[in-house]
């Protein structure tokens, strides 16, 4: 418990020790409005300081006008505008797009818009989009190791997980993430695994467990920071069960997962049900799963450090069964200005029924692909 409760305190006074600044995705950024700034609308600040480029309606004004080799973003494309978060918008219409790592064309406002003009402006923009199915990007709250986040994404994630559970094991898995319209979103995970037999046994190494998984949002209000998804995976027995790779049998998982922002900070949770194909070879077993955490920003737009603390719960579906409780602290970090790319580690360690579990160490490597590339906006 002493290594957790290092890793706990560290969690909790990373804010402090790098000075850095607490804020809720797009929330908390305005500063009180002046009584000038409160006579202008977002939509006549936006057509005084931004149509003459991106154009009355968002669209981009035409390239002979503005003679860009570089087309314009079109604000009134959900698919294009939805998925970023104020904090994002604002991040770039004050300090400009070097900011985020797009183009030096993009000036900063910050110095003629007050703050509440800049929220202004960028309310306007947002609702260029006109159509609410799309979820704003406010909702999409940090990814965490353990529980499934309820916003559809477009990412590709490299996921490590190690522990000495019955033995050593290392399993890195790639895993694609693909949004389908306004609401859906399909993945895939190929995991390849690395197993010891006993604590001095040989090493085998194979294909684990190939998992796809589909999530639709079936509710989400921006005003009140919720969101909620249905779900449901479906696991196929591609590891070999006599080296620890697979399980052997199919499982499917359906969950419910929600999101919800809480003044400055976030809590997440999924809860679901793990149902084989054979139970004798793998057991029905119902999960839950919560996270909790606060973003912060060195500066006022620079990286981002999401510290979370996830509490799970799992109990197989047999009369008897003890419930296994363990915590998971964590911190997500950004690498890019874009803050495309992300990388978070964790230990996972149990709390109770600890009979026969040990300390499983999870860590992965995200990249946002919708974007850019990984290696641009860095």
């Amino acid at each position: 418990m002493k290594g957790l409760g290092l890793t706990l305190t560290a969690a909790v006074l990373l804010g402090a020790t790098i000075g850095l600044k607490a804020q809720t995705p797009g929330t908390n950024l305005a500063a009180p409005p002046s009584h000038a700034s409160a006579q202008r609308s977002g939509e006549q600040i936006y057509r005084a300081a931004c149509a003459a480029c991106h154009g009355p309606d968002g669209r981009g004004a035409p390239q002979a006008r503005v003679g860009f080799d570089t087309p314009l973003p079109d604000f009134a494309d959900c698919a294009f505008a939805s998925p970023e978060a104020e904090a994002d918008w604002f991040a770039i219409v004050h300090a400009g797009g070097p900011v985020r790592a797009f183009a030096r064309r993009m000036p900063a406002f910050g110095g003629a818009l007050t703050d509440d003009e800049i929220l202004r402006v960028v309310g306007h923009i947002r609702g260029l989009c006109g159509d609410r199915r799309w979820p704003p990007g406010d909702l999409n709250l940090p990814r965490a190791l353990v529980t499934e986040k309820a916003y559809p994404e477009n990412e590709a994630l490299f996921v490590v997980r190690a522990s000495r559970r019955g033995g050593a094991s290392v399993t890195t898995s790639a895993i694609y993430e693909r949004r389908i319209g306004a609401r859906s979103q399909w993945e895939v995970a190929v995991p390849v695994a690395l197993q010891q037999s006993g604590s001095e046994g040989p090493w085998t190494r194979g294909l684990g467990d190939f998992a796809a998984a589909f999530k639709h949002v079936v509710f989400h209000d921006a005003e009140r920071g919720s969101i909620v998804s249905l779900g449901g995976e479906l696991v196929l027995p591609t590891g070999r069960r006599s080296t620890g790779a697979g399980n052997g049998t199919v499982v499917f998982e359906p969950f419910v997962s929600a999101g919800q922002a809480i003044g400055g900070g976030f809590l997440q949770a999924q809860a679901g049900v793990e149902l084989p194909g054979d139970t004798a070879r793998a057991s029905r077993e119902a999960f839950v799963r919560l996270a909790a955490g606060q973003t912060f920003f060195e500066g006022r737009f620079h990286r981002e450090w999401s510290p979370m603390l996830e509490l799970a719960a799992a109990r197989p579906l047999v009369a008897g069964a003890p419930i296994e409780w363990d915590v998971v602290p964590q911190v997500q970090v950004s690498l890019s200005r874009r803050h495309h790319v992300l990388v978070s580690a964790g230990l996972q360690v149990p709390v109770a029924n600890r009979e026969g579990r040990g300390r499983t160490f999870h860590a992965y490597l995200l990249w946002d692909w919708f974007d850019g590339g990984f290696f641009t906006g860095w």
